[in-house]
């Protein structure tokens, strides 16, 4: 089976995991960025492609979603299903300034936009044709919307700034070792923290 990843976004609605690649540069981390002065502004590659606004579209999925089809994937394979090859996605798209302006709904502040020339190589759109995915899989997305995608979005660097969630003894997780780490929680941008993490229902509290 082979799944076909579009522009995986967002967080896990319940807090328990977020960014993991620190370094990544993808346009509703660096806009959140801006959001919060970690970064001067963000700029814009390219205003005059066929589109709406002049700016790139991309189809954007929440990976609570994509992991959603992962789990329905798993389980057409196990009742014999045949393998194929399917678009994530939500066959829709969102300009680069639409997500910019919904970065800014969700953290309440504005910030610079630069409009720059084109990058080379860049397409004026990428959306999936995804309705496959429902007929062989009966997948069906619960987090389709942009304001939701960027709404779940963790706080660039909150990670760092929390450390991990550790689990010790103390906090009842029977069989794990006292340096052992569980969950990274984020910060999301509109300024909600989850305190705790959450594994098998055994809690332990941040330090």
């Amino acid at each position: 089976m082979a799944l076909r990843y579009f522009n995986v976004a967002g967080a896990d609605p319940r807090g328990r995991s977020g960014q993991s690649t620190p370094n990544a540069t993808h346009l509703i981390k660096v806009a959140a960025q801006a959001a919060l002065g970690q970064r001067p502004y963000v700029e814009v590659f390219g205003t005059d492609y066929p589109t709406s606004d002049g700016t790139c579209v991309r189809d954007y999925i929440h990976v609570t979603d994509l992991i959603g089809a992962h789990l329905a994937a798993l389980q057409y394979l196990r009742k014999g299903g045949n393998s194929a090859v399917l678009n994530c996605g939500y066959g829709r798209g969102f300009s680069v300034l639409e997500v910019i302006a919904s970065v800014k709904r969700a953290a309440k502040r504005d910030f610079p936009v630069h409009m720059g020339p084109r990058r080379p190589g860049d397409p004026a759109a990428l959306v999936a044709k995804a309705d496959r995915i429902g007929e062989v899989l009966g997948w069906q997305p619960r987090y389709d919307d942009l304001n939701t995608i960027v709404g779940h979005t963790p706080s660039p660097g909150s990670a760092k700034r929390r450390e991990h969630c550790v689990a010790r003894r103390a906090c009842g997780l029977r069989g794990t070792p006292p340096s052992a780490t569980v969950y990274a929680v984020p910060e999301f941008i509109w300024g909600m923290s989850d305190k705790t993490c959450d594994r098998s229902a055994e809690r332990c509290t941040l330090g």
